[in-house]
């Protein structure tokens, strides 16, 4: 037998996205590595996500890609199409893991997705929701969903060392739109709508821990500031090159962790090497309380009911 081949079958499938750089790239690998029986599928772009599953595959690891623009709810609902067309017709083994990983952040709150959607919004809470609410059928328990969260949701200076501005929350429906938040082309803009919507991705862990079924767990996972990801990918050279070059000195501090850490952190936590309830906010390894003011029915009743019908109208 060649050793690259496989030498049992896969009896699990694990969805993720945000696996093809920074740590979760780490967390793909670590989590190939601590569940031997998960097939792996990426949910990335043609050819970031292809050129991964095909390294990872080299190595005998049970791992295929998906193309999808996290962008684009229409690319969104079609990778949810083929995932439960493969899960249906057993190409794929049950589904019981999904890592929501993938977050971006943009110097400013003009920049629209394809379907007149503000960036952020639509990457780090709508994309997920979609994902999630037109999968949650094919979950078998016991499952875990992990969504990776910030402790920039705090919006102070001890979380956060003031690098990026407070969540201001408002009405969502008018957070999925640009110019949510005064002077909208400034870097401050779109910092504070993505601790917003870091913000409204805990809402929506706590709005899912109640409705999905026992067994069927979600968690967030916050990995501390980890300098060297491609987060804001749309910033000046400048900032990109601070970004690689100085900020990763910040992991000698506490507020900060480095790739490696945070993605063993992350795997970790997907393969529920850290007991938590459903709900839970993790903080790099333990379960702790989230912000004050993450903790919210009406706000998390009031976002489910937008994304619901962003859902809709927007990825049908």
């Amino acid at each position: 037998m060649s050793p690259h081949q496989r030498q049992n079958p896969v009896t699990h499938t694990i969805v993720m996205t945000g696996a093809t750089r920074g740590f979760g790239r780490v967390a793909a690998e670590r989590i190939l590595d601590g569940d031997t029986d998960a097939h792996l599928v990426l949910l990335a772009r043609d050819a970031t996500g292809n050129k991964l599953a095909a390294q990872l595959r080299h190595t005998g690891r049970a791992v295929t890609s998906i193309p999808t623009d996290l962008l684009s709810m229409s690319s969104v609902r079609a990778a949810a199409d083929e995932l439960t067309r493969r899960l249906d017709t057993a190409d794929l083994p049950p589904l019981r893991g999904f890592i929501g990983n993938a977050g971006l952040l943009y110097t400013n709150n003009v920049t629209e997705s394809p379907d007149g959607l503000e960036a952020t919004f639509a990457v780090n809470v709508l994309a997920n929701h979609i994902l999630l609410r037109l999968l949650q059928d094919r979950f078998k328990a016991p499952s875990r969903i992990v969504l990776t969260v910030s402790d920039a949701h705090f919006g102070d200076f001890r979380h956060n060392a003031g690098m990026i501005p407070a969540p201001s929350w408002q009405d969502p429906a008018g957070l999925a739109r640009t110019r949510a938040f005064p002077q909208a082309n400034t870097v401050t803009a779109g910092g504070t709508a993505y601790s917003t919507s870091k913000l409204a991705a805990i809402y929506l862990i706590h709005e899912y821990a109640r409705r999905l079924p026992q067994g069927i767990d979600i968690i967030g996972y916050n990995p501390g500031f980890v300098p060297g990801t491609a987060l804001s990918r749309d910033a000046s050279p400048t900032v990109r090159f601070v970004g690689r070059r100085i900020m990763p000195l910040m992991t000698l501090t506490p507020i900060a962790s480095s790739q490696k850490t945070a993605g063993q952190r992350l795997a970790d936590v997907a393969l529920g090497r850290i007991p938590a309830p459903s709900g839970s906010y993790i903080n790099r390894t333990r379960v702790e309380r989230s912000s004050k003011e993450s903790y919210d029915p009406d706000r998390e009743r009031q976002l489910w009911q937008t994304v619901e019908d962003l859902r809709s109208s927007i990825a049908s």
